[in-house]
């Protein structure tokens, strides 16, 4: 029985996108967007939020500030502006005293958690291999 915090569909189409032999010619533009992607997913505060709103749906700011442990609340901003002009949520404003604003994950949003389930799948399937090797580099740097 698996530990990820995904359901079987997500498992199944991110093992189907691993297993995909990746064309021979790549386009730059692709090329540039996976980079991109990758720098942002690796800030780590992206995929946090998309988790969090993977899990509880649509969420109020504060909702999310509280959600998402450790985060200031101008790096919150930052994030979800960088997240909605990449398309990956969708911001509403309601027309309400005060107003508020909720955030919820677009499609897009939701493939990319998807896509990114593949590095929780490697994560299960290997973590006794890299904790083998990283003890075994921690001995040796000790006999140095």
């Amino acid at each position: 029985m698996s530990s990820l915090p995904f359901d079987e569909a997500t498992v199944t189409s991110a093992r189907r996108v691993a297993e995909t032999t990746p064309p021979v010619q790549i386009d730059p533009r692709v090329e540039a967007l996976v980079n991109e992607l990758i720098g942002r997913v690796a800030d780590k505060w992206t995929m946090i939020i998309l988790e969090v709103l993977d899990e509880h749906g649509t969420l109020r700011f504060t909702q999310l500030a509280r959600a998402v442990k450790g985060i200031s609340q101008k790096m919150l901003t930052q994030t979800l502006r960088q997240m909605e002009r990449d398309g990956m949520v969708v911001r509403t404003i309601h027309p309400v005293i005060p107003p508020h604003v909720d955030y919820r994950l677009t499609p897009l949003g939701m493939s990319l958690g998807a896509a990114f389930c593949g590095v929780w799948i490697w994560a299960e399937e290997n973590l006794g291999t890299v904790e083998a090797a990283r003890n075994a580099f921690d001995n040796r740097q000790k006999d140095c």
